[in-house]
């Protein structure tokens, strides 16, 4: 588990900043997802869609996918869109770049965005991490969590940047990442199907520890690429396959933890030193420290860990990759327990 500071971070990180999205809220009334009618309004989700400019290349996305009709539908539906912002973040720069996408990406994509019913994230309970199916089949996860009088929602680790957007067929939420489309039912999936973590994912093979990764978790893995393996002394196979299994579980131990953690969960939970820690498997601790964001001062954007035998911190290079059983990030370091 993780344990926190008790001090707060500031007010400012949680202010909603609701004039970058251009929107008009109106907060929904229903505590829960209302599947028996939809709301009263002149208005449908798609149309909701267009009259707001902060919102074009979700609306290229729709059009691409061909979901205009499940958002004119009677619903009731709740939108998950994510602002120009997010996806020009995703390297999505015009939306002529999201039309021109995969039909196929944009189908999973537009679809992991979509809940069937009403949900006013505001009313879920004060949790981490609450599971929701999509209109699609994946999952999703929602925290609700307060911090100095404020109340933050994120969804996958993405921030929640206007709730209860009112529509005749539903709601419509605003959020400042893309969504990943569900992809991988285990983490141990996850794992081989990324290249660039071949090293790593034999290592848990031959220390017996992948089958865990396989079962309903959650867990969250800190996975270290091919060059961080090779810089730690694992180059290749077969000098993994001549490894001490018992010596391999211990490294990989210190690699996982016992639950679902996204990155904003650490910026959430850490005080003003803007440092926390995580309890690996084997219980020893690694070192969360909270990534300035240059371009708002006072706010973060990232984390790095560190190990006591790390003598730099390790940095994400992929981050909240989602699976059925828990979290995939890719690290650029072995975390070290020992020099």
């Amino acid at each position: 588990m993780m344990t926190t500071n008790t001090t707060i971070l500031s007010k400012r990180y949680f202010s909603c900043r609701l004039l970058v999205v251009g929107l008009s809220l109106l907060m929904a009334s229903a505590c829960k997802k209302d599947d028996t009618s939809p709301q009263n309004g002149n208005d449908r989700l798609m149309e909701v869609v267009m009259d707001n400019f902060n919102l074009s290349k979700f609306k290229a996305a729709v059009d691409r996918s061909d979901m205009r009709p499940v958002l004119t539908s009677t619903g009731p539906l709740t939108v998950l869109a994510p602002s120009d912002g997010a996806f020009t973040n995703a390297g999505y720069k015009t939306p002529v770049d999201v039309a021109t996408t995969s039909i196929p990406l944009m189908i999973k994509l537009t679809g992991y965005h979509l809940l069937i019913g009403n949900y006013d994230l505001n009313k879920m309970p004060f949790l981490f991490n609450q599971e929701i199916r999509t209109y699609n089949g994946g999952k999703l996860y929602v925290t609700r969590w307060v911090k100095d009088n404020d109340t933050v929602l994120t969804v996958n680790g993405s921030r929640v940047l206007a709730t209860g957007i009112k529509a005749s067929n539903g709601s419509l939420q605003v959020i400042d990442r893309v969504l990943e489309p569900y992809l991988f039912e285990t983490l141990g999936e996850a794992l081989t199907a990324d290249a660039s973590l071949s090293l790593f994912t034999h290592a848990m093979q031959r220390s017996g520890l992948f089958d865990l990764l396989k079962g309903k978790g959650p867990y969250t893995v800190y996975a270290a690429n091919n060059a961080a393996m090779t810089t730690y002394g694992y180059s290749t196979l077969e000098q993994i396959e001549a490894a001490d299994p018992a010596v391999l579980a211990a490294l990989m131990r210190y690699h996982v933890a016992a639950d679902r953690r996204f990155v904003y969960d650490y910026i959430l939970t850490a005080g003003k030193s803007a440092i926390i820690t995580q309890t690996m498997l084997d219980d020893n601790n690694v070192k969360i420290q909270l990534v300035p964001d240059p371009t708002s001062p006072g706010l973060y954007n990232g984390i790095t860990l560190q190990g006591p035998g790390n003598s730099s911190p390790a940095t994400l290079l992929k981050q909240n990759i989602i699976t059925g059983n828990g979290v995939l990030h890719i690290t650029n370091q072995v975390l070290k327990i020992t020099r």
